[in-house]
């Protein structure tokens, strides 16, 4: 009997759909797993029709159709490009096997042939319109970000200008110095170094300047009193009474107080002003980081997905084998830790939007350590749990929690010595109508030292040679934006503990 590959489409549609969704459900990624059943149903029916039109009639529209509507669904899920790759390859795993068992070899050879043009085609076109939509979120990003920055310096200069005229119209630190000794000081003046106006009379002025300050503040000095006429404002850390160093900004003015030569020193508090210039300097960072990461999203990750595409293809050949196959297997994983990569520089570029439901940490927790159990079990480590059952459900992004913890126990897996163990707990504290809840991540390997402690959490800094250092960043930024705190501390005798704080918000503390 001559085989059809129509009416083989149609015995085997309901089986290869039924097939497909448990499959996708299953094997491909989380995300997948997440995604309702009702809604992989109707996604891979209409799939299977789209690839039927394609194969039958070389009809394009349905399976073009199909992919701007797909496109837009897992981009908007944040799903990975790979994954939604794998979801069609299930089409062509399923039928030719199926399809092997029901003709003979030229017409299975000539129908495979058709049906990977067809997969060759879809998964081409898709990448190309899931990579177009991905960059022109990100451009958009990098243009938001650069009206932020045109906003945030125009409010610099609107602050600086409202706060001039606040001192003004109050006061600024006034002090008259002659010999180097301060002879006339105002309260606020005093206020600012933290003493009495009485305890500031009669003293050298450099003993409020901090020392790494001294020597240039002293030649400002020396200047003015040449008899200059005065000098422009400069910049230095006065030194308060209790031992802190703060910015200050200083203007100086020759003068003649009660009949004897002097200087007149005008002191202004410009913690804020510094404070303003770094967000300023970190803004602009990241919208370079933008325009950057939406130029290797167009340059490398079109390149990279059809060497890891024809990579797999080449992996299925019965003929490579021995070295040249594992050369492949090598290849293969160096490219998907190039796309891991790419993926954190997407991520640290987006801004961080959390949507939060109610969720018990505990759980979350679990399912990391859940997850990741195999790959501690391949060091022998033991991961200790420690849950505290009265933390109540709290309003949080389960997944982007999820995403700082695995980033965490990850860290603690790597950094840990073979046979050692590592240490999950959870607390709940009471903090009057502001409940907390502390989760602590402990390991036993070398441990951080305090230099590092503050370092650690920047952009790109790494200790790793393979890592981005872009990790504990992206997880700062997670935990920040639950109005939440990641800090760092050392362990003993030995290691690190990672502490995350989240509030439980009162009105999900009532809920429970």
């Amino acid at each position: 009997m001559t085989f059809s590959l129509n009416q083989f489409l149609n015995t085997y549609r309901d089986r290869i759909i039924n097939e497909w969704v448990m499959r996708l459900h299953s094997e491909v990624s989380d995300r997948y797993s997440q995604r309702p059943i009702a809604e992989l149903f109707e996604t891979v029916t209409e799939a299977f029709e789209a690839n039927r039109a394609f194969l039958l009639n070389h009809d394009l529209g349905p399976i073009d159709n199909f992919i701007k509507k797909i496109t837009k669904m897992r981009l908007e899920a944040g799903f990975a490009l790979s994954d939604v790759q794998k979801a069609f390859e299930l089409f062509r795993k399923i039928v030719i096997p199926l399809m092997g068992s029901k003709t003979d070899f030229k017409t299975f050879r000539d129908n495979s042939i058709r049906i990977n043009h067809c997969l060759a085609y879809t998964i081409h076109k898709f990448s190309d319109w899931f990579q177009a939509m991905h960059e022109r979120s990100i451009m958009e990003y990098s243009k938001d970000l650069e009206k932020k920055v045109k906003q945030r310096t125009q409010e610099m200069l609107e602050s600086e200008l409202q706060y001039r005229r606040l001192v003004e119209e109050i006061s600024e630190g006034y002090v008259v110095i002659r010999n180097q000794v301060v002879v006339f000081a105002n309260r606020a003046f005093s206020q600012m170094h933290g003493y009495e106006i009485n305890e500031v009379l009669g003293k050298k002025f450099w003993q409020f300047i901090d020392p790494a300050d001294r020597d240039r503040a002293l030649e400002v000095f020396e200047g003015i009193g040449s008899g200059a006429e005065g000098s422009r404002p400069f910049d230095y850390l006065r030194l308060t009474k209790d031992g802190h160093s703060l910015p200050t900004e200083m203007n100086l003015k020759a003068t003649i107080y009660k009949n004897r030569p002097s200087i007149i020193c005008l002191c202004r508090d410009i913690t804020w002003r510094i404070r303003i210039e770094e967000k300023l300097r970190e803004t602009e960072r990241m919208t370079y980081i933008g325009q950057i990461t939406a130029s290797l999203s167009h340059e490398i990750r079109n390149p990279l997905s059809a060497v890891k595409m024809n990579l797999q293809i080449l992996s299925r050949n019965p003929h490579i084998e021995g070295n040249d196959r594992r050369r492949i297997e090598i290849s293969t994983q160096e490219v998907i830790r190039v796309e891991k990569i790419l993926k954190e520089l997407l991520d640290f570029a987006k801004p961080v939007q959390i949507q939060t439901k109610r969720y018990d940490i505990n759980q979350i927790l679990g399912g990391c350590v859940d997850l990741l159990e195999a790959k501690a079990k391949e060091k022998d480590l033991r991961i200790i749990r420690s849950y505290d059952s009265s933390i109540p459900k709290a309003e949080i992004d389960g997944e982007k929690i999820c995403q700082v913890f695995i980033n965490l126990i990850l860290n603690a897996i790597e950094a840990s010595e073979k046979r050692g163990e590592i240490f999950i707990r959870s607390y709940y504290i009471e903090n009057g109508d502001s409940p907390l809840m502390e989760i602590s991540v402990e390991d036993q390997g070398t441990g951080i030292s305090k230099e590092l402690h503050s370092e650690i959490f920047k952009p790109f800094y790494t200790t790793k040679s393979t890592g981005t250092g872009l990790g504990l960043s992206i997880a700062k930024r997670i935990i920040e934006a639950h109005k939440g705190s990641i800090s760092v501390e050392n362990n003993y005798p030995k290691g690190a503990i990672f502490r995350v704080t989240l509030p439980i918000e009162r009105k999900a503390w009532l809920k429970y």
